[in-house]
């Protein structure tokens, strides 16, 4: 498709970021397509920017400039689901929870389910090493990919990895590519781990606090006893106010935070009830545990709403730190300094069992960018991160958005070893340019 208007809305992803013209988008349906579109581009040194559903949130997926945009969304079919070897193979397209209920249907689960798990592809998913609501206890994309088809920037077709629980044949490409952005080669099918899904739904429990601190501490005190959480999430006043202003939910002017946490081991009524024990001694002032399957999913609904509600608010710049679960603590009341300092508004979430928190910097819906008092609050957020021993990201990528941080992480040693690793497999530079290194 070449038409400007057409091409334009598959441009760009969920960031505000403003993307170049494409030349042209290739809707691709088959391994094949693939590979013609990387043979041209390569032959007529074209730059291509692959897509999968375009829910990134670091403009990994932004289009530069007479690039073309490979879009893999209509690559959907789970061509193998094996309950005896508890995996499948998959192409990229496949919306991440489409293959969670595909899975469930034999007595087994996917994983990783980001928050954009209903509308978000395994490609993608793989593309960024995204994480989600689980990671706590099942660990991020990586962690569920035993291998990969990939075609590379010259149209070859590579295959990674194993069906087997174990191989260590080889480095370990399949690790290289997941998180790797789209710039070492375009992913066409994926080998996923499944698991065995809970024999009965996971009980869930919300715990309000009069301070973030006091959540926190709950969170290490869930963590400490043993209770292997499914998940363990924290909103703060401001996350919480915007999704009250949405949904209504009923929100206490006393309350400064909220953590959600839900157990799927055998005896999960048991261990919600040790977790709501946890909380209430560590200051929560209010404990809701589920009693049914539908109280649990309004529960976790309120998580899921987190950032349309704040979209609702502004234009929103999303980041997503990681610090060691120790410094979460101080990481929260670092931003909420940070954003006090700068006048910024921010609302922060946090996969809180994994120390990975999510600010939100929101600013007016009429600006193109966010204005420099954001930029000055998201600089001190990202070098207080690392002088924490964190991360600039858990599971977003660094797209575009990061690259003016990069190397406050990544020493010129590393910087000079990723953009070998590039060469190898892009010597052309065609590959989503620009992007993550």
């Amino acid at each position: 498709m070449t038409d400007p208007d057409v091409a334009d809305s598959y441009a760009r992803d969920r960031t505000f970021l403003e993307p170049g013209k494409p030349l042209a988008v290739v809707l691709a349906e088959t391994r094949d397509d693939v590979v013609a579109v990387l043979r041209w581009a390569t032959e007529h040194r074209v730059p291509v920017v692959p897509r999968g559903a375009g829910t990134g949130l670091a403009g990994g997926a932004t289009a530069i400039e007479g690039c073309v945009v490979l879009a893999l969304h209509k690559m959907t079919a789970i061509t193998e689901l094996s309950p005896a070897d508890e995996i499948a193979v998959v192409e990229p397209g496949v919306i991440t929870a489409d293959l969670d209920r595909a899975a469930r249907e034999h007595g087994l689960m996917y994983a990783p389910d980001p928050s954009s798990y209903e509308i978000s592809t395994i490609g993608g998913n793989l593309a960024t090493n995204a994480g989600g609501l689980r990671c706590v206890k099942y660990g991020v994309t990586r962690d569920s990919a035993l291998g990969l088809e990939v075609v590379l920037a010259d149209g070859r077709v590579l295959n990674t990895g194993r069906r087997t629980v174990k191989g260590v044949t080889g480095y370990d490409l399949t690790g290289l590519f997941v998180g790797s952005e789209g710039t070492l080669g375009v992913i066409t099918a994926a080998t996923v781990r499944l698991r065995r899904a809970p024999s009965v739904y996971p009980a869930t429990i919300a715990a309000e606090f009069g301070s973030p601190r006091d959540a926190a501490a709950a969170v290490a005190a869930i963590i400490a006893a043993g209770c292997q959480p499914s998940l363990l999430e924290m909103l703060d006043r401001n996350t919480l106010k915007a999704i009250d202003d949405w949904r209504n939910i009923g929100l206490e002017a006393s309350t400064r935070a909220m953590l959600i946490a839900q157990s799927d081991a055998a005896d999960a009524p048991a261990v919600s009830e040790r977790m709501s024990e946890l909380c209430t001694a560590n200051g929560a002032s209010f404990v809701a545990v589920s009693s049914s399957v539908q109280e649990a999913e309004e529960l976790i609904g309120v998580r899921r709403m987190a950032y349309q509600a704040k979209e609702r608010l502004g234009k929103c710049l999303v980041e997503d730190v990681c610090v060691p679960r120790s410094a979460l603590p101080y990481m929260i009341e670092k931003i909420e300094a940070i954003a006090a300092r700068h006048d910024v508004l921010i609302a922060t979430v946090a996969h809180a069992g994994d120390g990975n928190l999510h600010p939100v910097f929101i600013f007016d819906h009429n600006l193109a960018e966010p204005p420099p008092s954001v930029w000055a609050a998201a600089d001190e957020v990202f070098r207080e991160t690392l002088a924490a021993g964190g991360t600039l990201t858990g599971e977003h990528g660094v797209g575009l958005l990061k690259q003016r941080w990069l190397s406050l992480e990544a020493g010129p040693t590393a910087k000079e070893i990723h953009h070998g690793i590039k060469q190898v497999f892009d010597p052309l530079g065609i590959l989503n340019p620009g992007k993550a290194i």
